[in-house]
């Protein structure tokens, strides 16, 4: 058994794949759009301020034999935006716009399926947006198809935000992820998820999200792996706040209703205390004045390099994401490693993340009451916070990115 992988942008769940099909030697081939090692002219390259984004797709010397990669458009795609050319990346339309960059490097593989000789390859594992060509290519070649679905099917989740549409329609412009894509892709999708012999997915969320047709038989469900600093129960000690203090409830994502950032301050107007400090970092969708015309009292974070992402969970008390699509949103493992239990929606992907009572809670989506009493029994019960951020490190730990990928190639071996 021999295995493609392909990923345009090499996302952290793609890389813990490759990573344990190279030390299963079963790995045929790993294409992506950018692939670095060191003492590469891109690794110099990435050095200048624009470029050093294309740093962060840096790979184990262990990748390099293994890995094709064809960057021109997503070099592009990433430097637009500091260029000011913001046109060049607009959604679907954009020359530079990451469907074109993922229908690209599609057809760029499925043109080098053709020309691998090497008999023992047995699949091809791609993507969402990016696996109509290479299945098609790989069904004439009598391969298997694997498709990684790691959010809602699209049906599911452009149903949910059009009800939000409804409930909010001021927020409406912010419920970006799916709502506007057009006919063509979705059919692309639709077409995708036919082809393909196996699913992979991250949640039962998702694995609820598919069509009655998918067989559920043939849907691996496989959680994401938490960050390595709380593996091995090296956990970080949960950072003592002052007594007195406001409680501090922090939200990372998109601002937008797809996060359930309306119902976020919703809960906020109802529990209309000081003693609670809600606390947002993401990057913004609408103008900073619309997010504080909805709700004044919040305290705005822009984006920053990771480690300085994970002290600020350190400075906060509890994680909130009342969530309305997700496939499995990683920021909440990456708050639990920090100490933070959760309050959470089952549609963030992360129900099993939450022992009730003890790693944090479960409300349901579209309730600012019940995030509201949530929050406000945190407020209540603040000695209580120290012992569940330590509970929620210890089950975030649980998650590694060995069991995710071991559970994919597992179930890939049974179903072949």
């Amino acid at each position: 058994m021999k295995i493609i992988v392909s990923h345009p942008s090499s996302n952290q769940f793609s890389r813990a794949l490759v990573a344990n099909l190279i030390e299963r030697k079963i790995l045929l081939r790993f294409f992506t759009a950018i692939a670095i090692f060191p003492n590469q002219l891109l690794y110099k390259f990435g050095k200048i301020g624009m470029l050093k984004d294309i740093n962060r797709r840096s790979f184990d010397q262990s990748f390099k034999k293994y890995t094709s990669s064809n960057p021109i458009l997503e070099i592009g795609r990433l430097i637009t935006p500091k260029l000011k050319l913001k046109r060049l990346t607009n959604h679907e339309t954009g020359i530079f716009c990451t469907d074109k960059v993922y229908q690209s490097h599609d057809r760029w593989v499925a043109k080098n399926l053709s020309t691998i000789k090497d008999k023992t390859l047995t699949s091809v594992y791609a993507y969402e947006d990016g696996a109509l060509e290479s299945f098609l290519k790989a069904k004439e070649l009598g391969l298997k198809c694997i498709y990684d679905l790691p959010i809602a099917y699209w049906e599911t989740g452009r149903e949910l935000l059009k009800e939000e549409v409804l409930r909010y329609p001021k927020w409406a412009d912010t419920m970006i992820g799916g709502a506007t894509d057009s006919q063509n892709k979705l059919n692309r999708k639709i077409k995708e998820l036919q082809l393909a012999d196996f699913v992979v997915v991250p949640s039962y969320f998702v694995l609820d999200s598919l069509p009655t047709w998918v067989n559920r038989e043939k849907v691996i469900v496989s959680p994401f792996g938490s960050p390595i600093y709380c593996d091995d129960n090296k956990y970080k000690s949960v950072v003592k706040k002052e007594a007195n203090a406001p409680l501090r409830v922090l939200f990372v994502g998109s601002m937008g209703q797809r996060k359930g950032l309306a119902d976020l301050f919703a809960a906020m107007r109802l529990l209309n205390t000081s003693k609670i400090e809600l606390v947002v970092l993401g990057s913004l969708i609408a103008p900073l004045d619309f997010y504080k015309n909805e709700f004044a009292d919040f305290r705005y974070e822009k984006g920053r390099p990771h480690e300085e992402v994970l002290a600020l969970m350190r400075s906060c008390d509890v994680f909130c994401l009342p969530s309305i699509v997700e496939g499995r949103a990683l920021v909440m493992q990456e708050a639990m490693s920090q100490g933070l239990p959760l309050v959470i929606t089952a549609n963030t992907g992360g129900k099993d993340l939450i022992i009730e009572g003890e790693t944090g809670f479960l409300v349901p989506i579209r309730s600012p009451e019940a995030i509201a009493s949530k929050l406000n029994w945190f407020l209540e019960n603040r000695a209580d916070i120290p012992e569940m951020g330590k509970k929620a490190q210890v089950h975030a730990a649980q998650y590694t990115w060995d069991k995710y990928a071991e559970t994919i190639v597992n179930g890939i071996a049974d179903f072949l």
